[in-house]
């Protein structure tokens, strides 16, 4: 999976520039095939080529700029490099003039081509995650399975990753291994114990203060602003007493946005002043005034997904930082999202069977929730149920379903008390007069969430608005064919069988869902409908379709290779 992902990284940008041979290995010839049609350099009438090798380090330096060619009849031109013996990465930039005027640099971030087969290695980053959320241990939100994952599939690259986090006294420590006091400094009027510890394979650092700021029995909810702000700072001031030297100071949403603009204004003259600062918003809907400051103060933002850049990139905190503004989907987990050796199926199961365990899966599901054991297409929704997951498309959702003839399982709780006792009443209508056929679960059950996940034919995301969305992503890794509103980063992933082949195509995968637009009936109707209609009348096309789904890789491999551009185009070394 991590070499087709690579293949497909090498592609990714094939509308504009690739090379010939695909693979680069060291101590060869290769063409750079560009298109400025698609770029700022459109029309002009030179393009000129600027490379070097090893992020710009390379002790060769640049080298001389090349006029390029043209490459055929297309509107490719080209240029031809020698590539050193002990290049790891190869760099390069177009202009209009030799080595002047307008510059094509990928908006700031250079083009980079990995290099096989060298005699010299890319050294590793150093990379510092500061959050108030981790999965498994203090998880409130997606941005807890980020700051894992992305740490995770970073450091499996090659590079350090650490992470610092509050010693919250609700802390799950039973997932943190070989969990032991470091080392203590004074901070802010308060001695700072450090604990360290391992969590999935991550060096984690947990600072706690002695004046028990973190010890109010919740994550969020207690004097935040105050609380985060302190360990926003003790942070850094932990970083610079260790003697630490990161490369990247790596800071998630309002709640440690400071980390930002304290270490500007305290820290970027001290023995910290190479790191550069990466800021990613996961959720804007909260604390725009401290999104708009780091905003400021940052050197990269980014969001969870392209198209949710696009839809906030008017908003106030964003709008006057679009130069260093970045989308970078997120990925799913394949160990935890894994129907190979999930404890929480009945039968486990690949793409090569995943008919026979997806039916399995199913009987277990209409057998665990009392609904009829009969073959019949089942509607999965797993979602918080709030005014941003589409509510009110999804009881039309489940309406339109029974019409035909089909199952839904829902399982989700309403954070609003008066949104959960609607949903209890209308359960209770739905489960009395379609017996056997419905069934809602207005709480949050992650096994079961595994077992619908696997038993469902179709999982529904009709989400107002979508920063990235990991539902259908793990339906996906599940058999279960996406039906989704084309709405941030669902629109990112999920391409309609029917009317999205060319975008699919472009990104080197092939179609994978169902998906509508606007915010009625009529657009959740329109993708259901063809849904539900290809499980009826197209039965082997609808199983090529789950196999197909499970072969796409939506882990955070892809993800990674994007994250370790940006942070070395944030790195000061």
């Amino acid at each position: 999976m991590k070499k087709k992902t690579m293949k497909m990284f090498l592609v990714s940008q094939k509308h504009i520039v690739y090379t010939e041979p695909l693979e680069i290995h060291a101590g060869t010839t290769v063409d750079v095939l560009y298109n400025p049609s698609n770029t700022v350099l459109t029309g002009k009438p030179e393009v000129w080529f600027q490379c070097s090798f090893n992020r710009w380090m390379h002790p060769g330096g640049v080298l001389p700029p090349q006029k390029m060619v043209k490459a055929g009849n297309g509107a490719h031109l080209k240029a031809t490099v020698n590539v050193p013996r002990d290049a790891f990465m190869m760099d390069f930039v177009f202009s209009e003039l030799e080595g002047d005027g307008i510059y094509d640099n990928r908006n700031g971030l250079d083009y980079h081509i990995p290099v096989f087969g060298s005699v010299a290695k890319e050294p590793p980053m150093h990379i510092v995650h500061i959050a108030v959320e981790m999965a498994p241990i203090a998880k409130v939100g997606g941005l807890a399975d980020v700051v894992t994952s992305l740490s995770r599939a970073v450091q499996d690259l090659g590079h350090n990753v650490e992470v610092i986090l509050p010693k919250h006294d609700c802390l799950n420590l039973s997932n943190v291994k070989n969990l032991h006091v470091h080392q203590s400094f004074s901070f802010g009027g308060s001695e700072i114990k450090v604990w360290r510890g391992l969590v999935e394979d991550l060096c984690v650092y947990f600072l706690e203060p002695k004046n028990g700021i973190f010890g109010v029995g919740c994550v969020y909810g207690r004097n935040d602003d105050r609380r985060f702000g302190f360990f926003c700072h003790s942070a850094l001031e932990f970083l610079l007493q260790s003697g630490s030297s990161p490369h990247i100071l790596h800071c998630h949403d309002w709640s440690s946005a400071p980390v930002a603009w304290l270490y500007k204004e305290n820290y970027a003259q001290s023995s910290l002043a190479n790191a550069g600062v990466v800021f990613t918003i996961h959720n804007l809907e909260f604390g725009a005034h401290y999104i708009g400051k780091a905003m400021r103060y940052c050197d990269k933002a980014t969001t969870v997904s392209n198209s949710y850049s696009r839809e906030v990139s008017g908003h106030g905190a964003i709008a006057p930082h679009l130069g260093k503004f970045y989308g970078i989907l997120n990925g799913i987990d394949p160990d935890i999202w894994d129907p190979y050796s999930d404890n929480f199926i009945p039968v486990h199961y690949t793409s090569e069977n995943v008919v026979e365990g997806k039916s399995a899966a199913k009987k277990a599901l209409q057998q665990k929730l009392g609904l009829q054991e009969i073959d019949v297409p089942i509607v999965g929704i797993v979602t918080r149920l709030t005014a941003q997951k589409g509510i009110h498309l999804i009881k039309h959702a489940i309406h339109r379903t029974l019409e035909w003839n089909g199952q839904v399982v829902l399982l989700g709780a309403a954070p609003d008390p008066r949104i959960q006792g609607d949903f209890v009443n209308f359960a209770n209508v739905l489960h009395g007069v379609n017996n056997g056929r419905v069934r809602l679960c207005l709480t949050y059950d992650e096994p079961l969430s595994h077992l619908i996940y696997a038993g469902s034919d179709f999982i529904l995301v009709p989400s107002m608005f979508e920063p990235c969305g990991l539902t259908q992503l793990v339906a996906m890794r599940y058999g279960a064919i996406p039906i989704v509103r084309k709405t941030g980063g669902l629109h990112d992933t999920v391409f309609d069988v029917d009317t999205d082949k060319e975008r699919a195509r472009a990104r080197g995968l092939e179609p994978n869902g169902f998906s509508f637009d606007g915010a009625d009936s009529r657009g959740v109707d329109y993708a259901l409908n063809r849904a539900i209609s290809a499980w009826f009348d197209a039965r082997s096309w609808f199983h090529s379709l789950c196999k197909r789904v499970m072969e796409q890789d939506w882990s955070w491999n892809r993800p990674a290779l994007d994250y370790i551009e940006l942070y070395h185009s944030a790195s000061k070394f």
